[in-house]
Parts: structure tokens; C-alpha cells; sequence
């Protein structure tokens, strides 16, 4: 079952989400980061898919904040947009939107709750996972980790990178792993975004693999 909701982050700012609920008692929570597109077809798939696995999801609109409504889809002009409304984005913001979301599903689950998020989502992962409380925390292709990888983590981290990634210099993510020895992080020899089957790097073999891993992290971290 899903449904949109609207939540209330700290500073008093509204914002709509997709829930996604299991179809027995939930497992866990999971909050959902989108990429650069809003919480399009895509990422409702992913949060519906994590749903049939038990979790709870809650896809946050963190284009909220700068204009409602936003769903993109992978085109130049969709692309151009989405990194626009990006770069307007307030990080210290935009965790208080995960925060938000992590106060939903603990309102509606007395059980743990983690973070799972896609390209500006993974980056957000990281953040969430530094600032705020969740229990673990999955993120693909956070292509600004770097920039803060002299926050410590508050909980267990998993990150997924794709090697053929021009986006993301390799020397960066092992910039974050030196200082953070404990972080699990995995490569694929795959582009930015192969874990979306709506666009041209999609890598069925690499986004079959990194969630396989996912789904094993976030249950053991999660779980019971």
C-alpha cells in the first residue's frame, strides 16, 4: 500500500513524501533519498521494492523546498533541470527533511530505521548518517562524500561506487575510507546511476549485486 503524506521537518518547513508499506508488520524503517530527478517513478519503485522486503519507506521531496511538484525524467533538459534545482539545495536543509522522515517512521514503527539514497541521495546518506540518528545507512554514488569525509559516522555505513563513474574520482573515495577504515564500501564496473533501470548506465548485474548487499546490511543492522 502507498500513499503521499506531508511532513514537518524541525524548522517548521512542509514537505510531501512516499510511503510505502509492507504487507505485514514492518521489519524496520527505511528512509528513501532520491537523486537528482524528485521522487519520480524511479524512486518510487525502489521504495515499493524495499516495502515487499518488509521495511517501511519513506521517500522524502527534498525539491520541496524550492519548488513542489518536481518529477524528472532522464532526458537533457530533465537532466539540466534537476541539477539546477540541485545546486540550490541547503545540505544543513536537507538533513533536517531526513530527519522529517526518520521521525515518521519512528512515529509509526517503534522499530530501527535506516537511510538508503541515490546520487545527491547518497551524499545525503552520508550526512544523515553524521548529523542525525538512523541505524545504518546505504548510499550509491554520493559524488560529494568527499567534501565531508571528516564527519564521523554514527552508525554501520555501506557504500556502492561504480568505476567507469567519471563523476566521482576514485582518489576521493579512498580519501573517505582511509579516514574511515570501518565503512564497507564496494566497487562495480559500471557507471553513475547503474542502479536505475530508467537510464542508459543501468547495469542489471551491478544494481542485482549492490542490492543483494543492501538488503543483507540493512537487515542485519536493522533486524531483530
Amino acid at each position: 500500500m502507498s500513499e503521499t503524506v506531508r511532513l514537518k521537518a524541525s524548522d517548521g518547513h512542509e514537505l510531501d513524501a512516499y510511503v510505502s508499506s509492507p504487507s505485514d508488520e514492518p521489519i524496520a524503517g527505511l528512509v528513501v533519498i532520491q537523486e537528482a530527478f524528485g521522487v519520480n517513478r524511479h524512486i518510487r519503485s525502489v521504495a515499493d521494492s524495499y516495502a515487499k522486503d518488509g521495511f517501511l519507506t519513506v521517500a522524502p521531496s527534498f525539491f520541496d523546498r524550492i519548488e513542489r511538484g518536481v518529477e524528472l525524467g532522464y532526458d537533457a533538459a530533465d537532466l539540466q533541470k534537476g541539477i539546477a534545482l540541485v545546486r540550490q539545495i541547503n545540505h544543513a536543509d536537507a538533513v533536517k527533511d531526513v530527519g522529517a522522515a526518520l521521525g515518521h517512521l519512528r512515529t509509526h514503527t517503534a522499530k530501527k530505521c535506516g537511510v538508503i539514497g541515490y546520487c545527491f541521495g547518497g551524499t545525503m546518506t552520508w550526512l544523515a548518517a553524521t548529523r542525525l540518528n538512523p541505524d545504518a545507512a546505504v548510499g550509491y554514488y554520493g559524488g560529494y562524500i568527499a567534501n565531508f569525509a571528516q564527519e564521523n559516522p554514527r552508525c554501520p555505513v555501506m557504500l556502492h561506487f561504480g568505476t567507469l563513474d567519471k563523476h566521482i574520482p576514485k582518489e576521493d573515495i579512498d580519501r573517505v575510507h582511509a579516514a574511515h577504515p570501518e565503512v564497507e564500501i564496494f566497487w562495480y564496473e559500471a557507471d553513475h546511476g547503474f542502479n536505475c533501470n530508467d537510464r542508459a548506465s543501468y547495469n542489471a548485474s551491478a544494481a542485482k549485486q549492490a542490492r543483494d548487499r543492501s538488503l543483507e546490511f540493512l537487515k542485519k543492522h536493522l533486524g531483530k
